[in-house]
């Protein structure tokens, strides 16, 4: 705790009188690059999380936390399967799935497609995506479809329009494959919101995909979604065990893996490297107290003839570089969550002002720019920030301390 008489001289320090204004300008800029480098931590690691966060909540919306691959491409007798896979504990759910890639076309122009066939729950969830139309007519037995927003934008349809299907391994013939051609009515368009689903994905309703795939009731794939994703691959171990030798159990990290190790690898690089723009800002604290100390040698020579203690001086000096970081990181942390908030406006402004497109869904996978702050990761900063700016105080707050009065005062 300090005494009365240092707090006071330590206000002073921290507001400089007129005639020391380079002094408060040095402050300033510390206060300043304090600011700056944890509101820039604070901004790329929520964008970062964000990011992760929002591209695993619409994969695993679309895709589920697990899939259950089939050998060939058919699996046969599933029910049973299904139904043992359901009963395994922490499982949420798990549907039947069929996805192929094939090929669309609309009025001459042709586009590369994965088609879903699936149940007519996991249709009705789509609902909530569908820009245009509806997927309720999808779950009866006619010939009807909903496609990404990218992909009809890519081949000029809309709802209403019939665009046609193709089975490359058709049924065989004397003469070769047949490849079969079908027409589906486009009854909704439906955006995700990750950049290669919506220019790609076909949904249709199970029987429609069996017809078209020639598959007599079978399956390709069973989705899984299990209580905890970073728990996934421990919770279905018993089901690949059981489907060894019938099929392959792929979890989200596994079929996305390059993606997220990348982002991760990316996250720990940029973490470490601003990390550094805080270790700069706790340098600039040590330069403006040790610029401080020189100006007020005289003055600390004549506190410590009064009796000042060379304790109460460390404490003077360590509470002055300190409120300094403590300033900077409550600023730093304001202006950080006002961008984060502000973040399309800003993202906007500078994309109109340069003519460039600052988030391009094509690179980026995601239509927005996501942000999520994690409270923990906000209080290693806040921690980091402090602890720095409180280690820059220590040499020139013990350099005040160990001032010899004598020295200073002998040519005054």
């Amino acid at each position: 705790m300090l005494s009365p008489f240092e707090r006071m001289i330590a206000k002073r320090y921290l507001w400089p009188g007129k005639g020391e204004a380079f002094i408060a300008l040095v402050a300033s800029i510390s206060i300043g690059v304090v600011m700056l480098s944890v509101a820039m931590l604070v901004i790329v690691m929520s964008v970062m999380n964000g990011f992760r966060g929002e591209l695993l909540d619409k994969i695993v919306g679309l895709n589920g936390h697990a899939i259950v691959q089939a050998y060939g491409g058919k699996l046969q007798d599933w029910e049973d399967s299904l139904i043992r896979i359901q009963q395994t504990p922490d499982v949420v759910s798990a549907t039947p799935l069929i996805e192929r890639p094939t090929v669309a076309s609309f009025n001459g122009v042709t586009a590369a497609i994965f088609l879903r066939g699936q149940v007519a729950d996991d249709i009705a969830a789509l609902e909530e995506k569908v820009l245009m139309g509806s997927v309720e007519s999808l779950q009866s037995d006619e010939r009807r479809v909903a496609i990404g927003s990218r992909l009809a934008q890519n081949i000029g349809a809309r709802v209403g329009d019939t665009i046609t299907v193709l089975n490359v391994d058709g049924r065989p013939t004397p003469f070769g494959t047949q490849i079969r051609r079908v027409g589906y009515e486009v009854a909704a368009i439906f955006e995700v919101g990750i950049y290669d689903y919506d220019e790609k994905f076909v949904v249709m309703s199970m029987q429609n995909a069996q017809t078209l795939f020639l598959m007599d009731g079978a399956i390709g794939q069973i989705e899984v979604t299990v209580s905890d994703a970073d728990r996934v691959g421990e919770i279905l171990a018993p089901v690949k065990e059981q489907l060894a030798g019938r099929a392959v159990v792929a979890d989200w990290r596994e079929i996305n893996s390059a993606l997220f190790e990348a982002l991760q690898v990316e996250r720990a690089a940029m973490g470490f490297a601003l990390s550094f723009m805080v270790l700069v800002a706790a340098f600039n604290i040590l330069s403006s107290l040790v610029m401080l100390v020189r100006a007020k040698t005289r003055d600390i020579a004549i506190m410590r003839t009064m009796g000042a203690t060379r304790r109460s001086l460390l404490k003077i000096f360590v509470t002055t570089g300190t409120t300094i970081g403590a300033i900077g990181t409550v600023a730093g942390l304001i202006l950080g969550f006002v961008v984060l908030y502000f973040r399309e406006q800003i993202t906007g402004a500078i994309a109109f002002a340069t003519g460039q497109e600052l988030w391009d869904p094509e690179v980026r996978f995601l239509s927005t720019l996501p942000a999520k702050a994690d409270p923990w990761e906000i209080v290693a900063i806040i921690a980091l920030a402090l602890i720095l700016s409180f280690l820059a105080t220590l040499y020139p707050a013990l350099k005040a301390a160990n001032t010899d009065p004598v020295q200073v005062l002998r040519y005054e």
